[in-house]
């Protein structure tokens, strides 16, 4: 395991526990529970960088490359997603599908960190 995924594990969980509260209190999405997630959004670009500097640096993955960036770049995509969702649609039951995100990317990290070494 490594620094990044750490990262993921806590910002996520932390943005997980904020929007399933929020949603439990029957609240519509709000500005703490979008920037949760646009967190967890943050730390997978900064695990992004951090991926290409180290594979410009000469480091290699232990699995297949394409598996690799084609997870960071789902990742990526799902916290927008749930963004733009929440934003649309200004229930509490968008704060589920925000909650949703940060379990998600944690799931994704711990393969990437599989795929990596």
């Amino acid at each position: 395991m490594d620094g990044y995924f750490y990262a993921i594990l806590i910002v996520g969980l932390v943005s997980t526990i904020m929007c399933i509260v929020a949603g439990l209190m029957k609240k519509p999405p709000n500005d703490p529970t979008i920037f949760s997630v646009l967190a967890v959004e943050l730390v997978l670009v900064v695990y992004l960088v951090g991926s290409i500097v180290r594979v410009a640096m000469g480091e290699q993955m232990a699995g297949e490359a394409w598996e690799f960036w084609g997870y960071l770049i789902v990742a990526m995509m799902i916290p927008l997603g749930a963004v733009y969702w929440a934003i649309l649609e200004r229930t509490r039951w968008s704060n589920f599908v925000l909650a949703a995100v940060g379990v998600t990317a944690l799931v994704m990290a711990a393969r990437m960190n599989q795929i990596w070494y």
